[in-house]
């Protein structure tokens, strides 16, 4: 390994709980004292992120020879022994494992017997039965090594069992931090210097169950505006609009610092796909939903994760998940070509075939770029407040990315007026 890198390196994918998890897993290596390894924390949300991540492997180890490779994540917790049949990994750990302390100790005790050592793959594992996990500890952290915005997970698992999705057996069923926990830790990282906060977890919809007294998501967003007034800026990750419950419509209608995008998990827009796929929702909620919201805050801009090519999906069907992207309002697309998971319900259905599937998640893009192009020609010559990513790189408060024209220290919000796009991000110069 390079010697200008931290003694444990942290290669993440997927999603931002990830993201999160990921800072409170490199310091517990550390603190475990734990030296030359490399930990890729692994998704599991379709079958082609799990082949990227052995994909990734198979490269770390090539690259960094000397380095031992500790992989966990969703992917480890649903598919250990594939990871563990890896020559170029030493060590797989569950998603509830790679939180705990003692965990990296016993890590670093088995990776300390040396690569020669002759382990069999079935030893190489420490992953539990996740579904027996009840409780949800909140690890604090300082920040986000370089990032301007921090993630706090409130929530993790989940309860619902859609036919296409296997998370649930990578993070056990749905279960809450306390309240006042997720305020203490948001305080902590504006002490530090952050302006922006985004809540993250599995199904933040169904925050609070098990909680003393079920609080909801509404209750913990007012809480959290209400005890960290120098917050400034507060986000939230993908949500079930059916979900939503009426405090948070409340903040989201005035609430200035809960800013103006949510993203959504539709996932189609045809009812009998819906049904299907077992979600809660039919497709007129959705716009219904986006509709009320839009009443209550009329600049909101929503993205959506749509899958294309579900199984027994015909063209009729497809169409009205392309017409969603309209009806609804959409900007910021999160395309699935549809991929069966082993284990779950829909990998047993009909299934579409695979140029057909790719074809309509082409087809769904080309749709989601238009609504992204037509939203970027609308922020021409208007202002906003972009909280810089990098030097040159930040993203208003729509979370549309913004390129800037004169450098900013990242981790600032600046005013800026949009000159033009290239029909990805806009382009703006400081007002």
């Amino acid at each position: 390994m390079d010697s200008g890198r931290p003694s444990v390196e942290v290669v993440t994918f997927g999603c931002r709980l990830n993201t999160s998890e990921s800072e409170v897993m490199q310091r517990l290596a550390a603190e475990a004292g734990l030296t030359e390894a490399i930990v890729v924390n692994t998704c599991a949300v379709t079958a082609e992120a799990t082949r990227q991540a052995r994909q990734a492997i198979r490269r770390l180890k090539r690259d960094n020879p000397g380095a031992r490779i500790v992989v966990t994540g969703c992917a480890a917790q649903t598919e250990p022994e594939v990871f563990a049949a890896m020559a170029e990994v030493d060590r797989v750990i569950g998603n509830d494992e790679k939180m705990k302390a003692e965990a990296w100790g016993e890590t670093r005790t088995a990776l300390a017997r040396g690569p020669d050592f002759g382990i069999a793959a079935s030893e190489k594992v420490a992953v539990n039965d996740i579904m027996a996990v009840r409780e949800q500890a909140l690890h604090l952290i300082d920040g986000l090594t370089g990032r301007s915005r921090a993630f706090v997970q409130v929530q993790n698992g989940c309860d619902h069992r859609c036919t296409f999705c296997i998370i649930p057996f990578g993070r056990g069923n749905s279960r809450s931090v306390p309240m006042g926990e997720v305020v203490e830790q948001v305080r902590r990282l504006v002490e530090n210097g952050y302006r922006e906060v985004v809540l993250t977890g599995v199904d933040i919809t169904s925050y609070g169950q098990g909680l003393p007294g079920e609080p909801r998501l509404g209750a913990l967003v007012k809480a959290i505006l209400r005890h960290v007034p120098d917050l400034e800026r507060l986000r939230i990750s993908s949500i079930d609009s059916v979900e939503a419950d009426p405090d948070l419509l409340d903040v989201i209608g005035g609430e200035v610092r809960f800013m103006p995008h949510l993203h959504l998990s539709l996932q189609a827009g045809d009812d009998m796909v819906l049904k299907r796929m077992k979600r809660r929702h039919l497709r007129d909620d959705a716009v219904r939903f986006c509709q009320e919201v839009r009443r209550l805050r009329p600049d909101m801009v929503f993205g959506a994760d749509i899958i294309a090519g579900f199984p027994t999906e015909t063209e009729e069907m497809f169409s009205r998940s392309l017409a969603i992207v309209e009806d609804c309002g959409l900007t910021h697309l999160h395309v699935f070509p549809y991929s069966p998971r082993p284990g779950t319900p829909a990998a047993r259905m009909p299934q579409v075939a695979r140029d057909v599937v790719k074809e309509r998640a082409r087809r769904l893009r080309e749709k989601g770029q238009a609504a992204l192009v037509a939203h970027l020609d609308g922020m021409v010559g208007r202002s906003f407040q972009v909280l810089a990513e990098t030097r040159d790189m930040g993203r208003t408060e729509h979370f549309t990315p913004v390129r800037l024209s004169a450098a900013v220290e990242p981790g600032r919000i600046v005013p800026v007026t949009v000159a033009s796009h290239d029909g990805r991000e806009a382009v703006a110069v400081r007002s």
